[in-house]
């Protein structure tokens, strides 16, 4: 019991990290944009299937992982410029028009790549000993990767001229067209960046899941619940929800069915808005 205990809350941690990713892109995307981004999921299963092309063409697991968000955030850049730039200021237009991109992406998909799921190995597939079962090394790996690339955003945000100019447009758009900030070039770059995260995380976790259309379906209830939980265009508050509600539906996967446990994540949003209706950090 204790090393399914203990197996359990180690999954709920690089799940939880892998689901940061994503709601740090989303959550980015509505901070600036005010944009309710129903394609994300879709980017995020679009990450894993150019990753699996891409591994399948050149037998490298780490090339997908940096030309997949690269590919998937070159196509955040023609949906921000060529559809939600027009109508960035409607928000049910734009909950429309995304919602609309996520069903042509996942059409497309399975036009091209079809509806069987596929499996990508893992590039490490060494295993560790944990109590008295073994724990595959890629996950710690995953989770390191996770944390890496969460603590270069931070750096990115607090440390460079770019990132301040995206809380500067944040906190107050129009001081910042005063001072000269480029405030569209901040926009299209803000949403290229969360695309980019959403296809990031697709590649992390496709070791873990399998690879199909429908893979961004339930990621992106899940990143929603996240966002509104860790507190609306707040990025450390989503880091905190998905961790702590992914090892909610973890361990307690253990003790009732998995659909149970999801309702238990549910109800542990619903208690937290109770309390809190901005969420745990939302102001």
């Amino acid at each position: 019991m204790i090393s399914n205990l203990a197996v359990a809350i180690l999954n709920g941690i690089v799940w939880g990290l892998i689901m940061a990713l994503i709601a740090l892109g989303l959550n980015m995307i509505f901070g600036l944009l005010h944009i309710i981004n129903m394609a994300h999921g879709a980017l995020y299963m679009l990450g894993a299937v150019v990753g699996w092309y891409l591994i399948e063409f050149t037998g490298s697991f780490w090339i997908a992982l940096i030309v997949a968000p690269l590919c998937v955030g070159a196509i955040g850049i023609l949906m921000e410029r060529g559809l939600l730039r027009k109508i960035e200021d409607k928000p049910i237009t734009t909950i429309i028009c995304t919602f609309g991109i996520m069903l042509a992406i996942q059409q497309l998909v399975l036009m091209i790549f079809g509806g069987s799921p596929r499996r990508i190995s893992a590039p490490i597939p060494y295993r560790f000993p944990l109590f008295e079962l073994q724990y595959p090394m890629m996950r710690i790996a995953i989770a390191i990767l996770s944390i890496l690339v969460m603590a270069g955003l931070w750096f990115f945000l607090r440390k460079t001229k770019y990132g301040l100019w995206m809380r500067a447009v944040v906190q107050d758009r129009e001081m910042a067209v005063g001072l000269g900030i480029p405030v569209n070039k901040v926009y299209m770059w803000t949403f290229v960046l969360g695309s980019a995260l959403a296809a990031f995380s697709g590649v992390l976790a496709a070791p873990i899941v399998s690879v199909e259309f429908m893979m961004g379906r339930e990621v992106l209830i899940m990143a929603f619940i996240i966002v509104i939980v860790g507190g609306m265009g707040n990025l450390e508050g989503s880091v905190l929800a998905a961790v702590i509600i992914s090892l909610i539906q973890g361990v307690g996967a253990l003790f009732v069915p998995p659909s149970v446990a999801t309702i238990f994540a549910l109800g542990f949003m619903i208690i937290v808005l109770l309390i809190r209706p901005q969420g745990l950090f939302g102001e």
